[in-house]
């Protein structure tokens, strides 16, 4: 998302090192990451770190952001989700699925490829265009990001909203104005994140520690 604010700390590097040494042990042709986790968990952080990580090792890896995707327009989804319901609407079917999965096509292709990309400040939905030619690695982030098909290794940060409260009370990257709606929101994406848990590959735990799943 243009414009967003990364809050990268040395527990996002630490564990970006440690997703990044399980990625290069099963290291395969246009492979792609996925990172999952409820909303200030740190997901954009930790996909901006291990793409920078996997820089240093000559490996070319693009993050997409699935909130970029969104069947409704930043300015209009807050009142068409109470209208519609927050715990009918707000989950999965939220995001225009074909578009992701039309984005990771190209990108196992090495197509040029064409992606919705939210710009914070005017909240205007822009058009980025990407060469995948070049790109080795995807790093797919985002609530529900770990349900993509595609995905090769699934990530899940395992802190939840009422973890990082302090984080959306102080509203420190500028996204949302915290009220009684926006956490109604937050509850019901706490229940639809935290069913993808069984589906990770490597759990991100409370303190940021990196554990493999037996799954």
């Amino acid at each position: 998302m243009l414009g967003d604010i990364l809050l990268i700390t040395e527990k996002h590097k630490c564990a970006a090192e440690k997703i990044m040494e399980y990625v290069l042990k099963n290291k395969k042709d246009r492979m792609i990451i996925a990172i999952s986790g409820e909303s200030g968990s740190g997901k954009s952080e930790l996909a901006h770190s291990l793409a920078k990580l996997l820089r240093g090792e000559k490996i070319f890896a693009k993050p997409i952001h699935t909130d970029n995707y969104y069947k409704t327009h930043p300015l209009k989804r807050k009142e068409w989700r109470v209208k519609n319901g927050i715990e009918k609407v707000v989950g999965y079917n939220e995001y225009e699925w074909d578009k992701i999965d039309k984005n990771i096509a190209d990108f196992k292709a090495g197509r040029v490829s064409t992606m919705p990309c939210v710009d914070l400040v005017t909240e205007q939905v822009d058009t980025l265009t990407t060469d995948f030619s070049e790109v080795q690695m995807l790093i797919v982030d985002g609530l529900y990001a770990i349900k993509a098909e595609a995905a090769d290794v699934r990530v899940f940060i395992e802190l939840t909203y009422l973890q990082t409260k302090e984080k959306h009370t102080k509203d420190t990257r500028g996204k949302e104005v915290m009220d009684e709606v926006r956490w109604a929101i937050l509850a019901q994406e706490h229940r639809m994140v935290q069913s993808l848990k069984p589906m990770a590959d490597l759990l991100i735990t409370e303190d940021y520690e990196v554990v493999e799943t037996s799954r």
